[in-house]
């Protein structure tokens, strides 16, 4: 592979969200601070959305790792569940005993035990659910139900939705709205701009090992934040395909050729790349059509 040629120690740019690769770009530090500062208050529910891509499970990671000994956490990364399957998966992440053929009320009191103890010892317990959206509501009701368990000062569960855009429409759903009350704080994660996609190469970079000069040309930076629309993966997959093409030239400088290289061999860039050339198109005809009007006003005028 390419790291010997750049002179790194490992692959900058892999798409496993690894914290050790964290680039705090503004929206990204700020949902991290938020979600900090609500779970170290008690809030009840939080909700964090981003598009695909984003950074939403390396954000939840992150706020996991932040938590220090005061915290009891569970992660689910796959909420796809049935209400009574929720319900098994976070007594058993929380590693709560309980009867094999326990029924919801029985799995709701060996939590609320759990929970209860948590308490008694000065935690707090945290739940984080990724990819939220694909939540049934019938699941999602059921996680209502958690939320209810509380003391008369503070809740004894808080729990993090992370999800796609979707996730706003699965909780507008009337049957739930005594869930969606109960979100105290929402944060949205943004894309990068062309300057930040720069920041967050060179940070890559330099945890990877890099120490040389600039190593993605201003040409190639600005192709690929607009081909990846500043979605941090988007921009880990070309810049990967960008210096591999690089390093098959034997070129120690990324240049804008290999970046269109890399942007022309990735499927995911093309329909947002078509639909930016229709724009383009589009303005130009606009322009086009002003400029025609005009001429043909001041001949009119000219002749009259």
């Amino acid at each position: 592979m390419y790291t010997a040629h750049f002179g790194l120690t490992g692959l900058p740019f892999g798409i496993t969200p690894d914290t050790s690769f964290i680039y705090a770009h503004p929206s990204y530090q700020d949902a991290l601070n938020t979600l900090l500062v609500c779970v170290r208050s008690g809030e009840g529910f939080i909700k964090v959305a981003g598009e695909v891509g984003t950074g939403k499970t390396l954000l939840c990671r992150k706020l996991l790792d932040s938590l220090g000994e005061g915290f009891v956490t569970a992660y689910i990364p796959n909420p796809y569940l049935e209400p009574m399957t929720l319900l098994l998966a976070v007594a058993d992440e929380f590693g709560v005993d309980c009867a094999s053929n326990a029924n919801q009320h029985q799995l709701l009191r060996s939590i609320t035990a759990f929970l209860l103890d948590v308490h008694g010892r000065g935690k707090r317990a945290v739940l984080c659910l990724d990819e939220a959206q694909a939540m049934p509501v019938e699941t999602l009701e059921a996680l209502r139900l958690l939320s209810n368990l509380e003391t008369e000062r503070r809740k004894l569960l808080q729990v993090v939705l992370f999800g796609q855009p979707e996730l706003d429409t699965r909780l507008s759903d009337p049957s739930i709205r005594q869930l969606r009350q109960r979100i105290s704080f929402s944060c949205r994660l943004a894309a990068m701009g062309p300057d930040e996609v720069e920041c967050y190469l060179a940070h890559r970079l330099a945890i990877a090992g890099y120490r040389g000069p600039r190593l993605f040309s201003r040409q190639a930076v600005r192709a690929l934040h607009d081909a990846s629309r500043g979605i941090p993966r988007l921009v880990n997959i070309l810049a990967h395909k960008a210096l591999i093409a690089a390093f098959g030239e034997g070129a120690q400088l990324v240049g804008l050729r290999h970046a269109r290289e890399a942007i022309a061999d990735t499927e995911s860039t093309r329909p947002h790349l078509a639909a930016h050339a229709l724009r383009i198109l589009r303005t130009a005809a606009a322009v086009l059509a002003f400029l025609l009007v005009s001429a043909g006003v001041l001949i009119w005028e000219f002749h009259a």
